[in-house]
């Protein structure tokens, strides 16, 4: 069995400067995910979204990057799934862009807030067929004992739904993530990686270079 502690990779692709990047982190990013996208990764709009609960303990999942700008970015779920409750009680939120296949990432901390529903509606009808029913199918979070229950509850859905016409579920909408910092991290030789860090300080995007 590979012992983890050996395995061993040298980054090498780019490197970043703190004079060459863009004033904006929105630019920043667009220039990045830009890249991400022509490179091909798997699922490059992939982010794992950090949230805490009541009780402080912190949770991560994987979801994906719908929409972003200069307002936020923009990620789809059930309002009654864990990561939605545990964003009403405590809207502070991370994402995490990882593109190992570029040797970078990029995480941002932000609160989290509901978009309109006219924004998850434009969004939802642009779904697939399948993708709107999976979302009157599952009780996101809750326990179920089979997976033949959602099986079961696709058929309903799909012959409720079978004129193609399907509405959006009240208690599924978007989330926008307003930023307050952002880290671009670029992989280099000997672990000393670029790291470069805006933060938002009374309206203006303070920049630095952090130590790796």
């Amino acid at each position: 069995m590979k012992n983890p502690a050996d395995l061993r990779q040298e980054y090498t692709r780019a490197t970043l400067d703190i004079d060459n990047v863009d004033p904006s982190p929105f630019n920043q990013f667009r220039k990045w995910f830009e890249e991400a996208l022509s490179s091909e990764l798997l699922e490059p709009n992939a982010m794992i979204v950090g949230t805490v609960d009541s009780n402080n303990q912190p949770t991560q999942r994987t979801v994906l990057l719908k929409a972003y700008d200069e307002e936020g970015l923009v990620f789809y779920t059930n309002y009654k799934s864990r990561k939605a409750k545990q964003i009403s009680e405590n809207p502070h939120v991370s994402l995490l862009f990882p593109w190992y296949g570029l040797e970078r990432q990029v995480s941002i901390t932000g609160r989290a807030q509901k978009i309109s529903t006219k924004e998850s509606l434009a969004y939802f009808t642009s779904r697939p067929f399948g993708s709107r029913l999976g979302a009157w199918v599952s009780q996101q979070s809750q326990v179920i004992s089979s997976r033949s229950i959602l099986e079961m509850k696709l058929r309903e859905m799909k012959e409720k739904f079978k004129d193609g016409k399907v509405p959006l579920p009240d208690f599924w909408g978007g989330f926008r993530v307003v930023p307050t910092t952002f880290e671009f991290w670029q992989g280099r030789k000997n672990r000393l990686h670029d790291r470069i860090f805006y933060q938002l300080k009374e309206g203006n995007w303070e920049i630095s270079r952090m130590s790796p």
